[in-house]
């Protein structure tokens, strides 16, 4: 196999204009193209993130719920890269999304906290 990076990560929502704004207002995605598939009573959203990465937020009927924290198995969590946590965290603080307190990481001595998307799946913010 001959990988070359990641493509996108797809995130499944349970209310698709609450996500939207969040993804798009709050974290500020760029959309790059938006449908809805009626056959399956679905959208779907591509985001661009650091023009490099794709976000797919879909939505579906009836979703089930993600499995309980902490360390639930499968997907852990998403991190993005930003270059100030501490201002990045005070713009989530003022659309009162809650925020860990800020860690350092101890290997990398990087800083780094979680926040939670509106569906509670966990986002990390890592400062590069």
């Amino acid at each position: 196999m001959k990988l070359k990076k990641i493509h996108h990560v797809a995130v499944i929502c349970s209310d698709y204009q609450t996500s939207k704004d969040f993804y798009v207002r709050i974290l500020g995605l760029t959309p790059i193209s938006e449908v809805y598939r009626e056959e399956r009573d679905s959208y779907k959203l591509d985001l661009a993130v650091g023009g490099q990465y794709q976000i797919e937020l879909f939505s579906f009927p009836n979703p089930p719920a993600r499995p309980n924290r902490p360390e639930a198995l499968g997907l852990r969590h998403l991190a993005f890269e930003v270059d100030n946590i501490e201002e990045e965290v005070a713009e989530l603080v003022k659309h009162d999304i809650k925020v860990e307190p800020i860690r350092i990481d101890p290997f990398t001595n990087k800083k780094y906290t979680f926040f939670n998307d509106p569906d509670g799946l966990p986002l990390e913010l890592y400062e590069g």
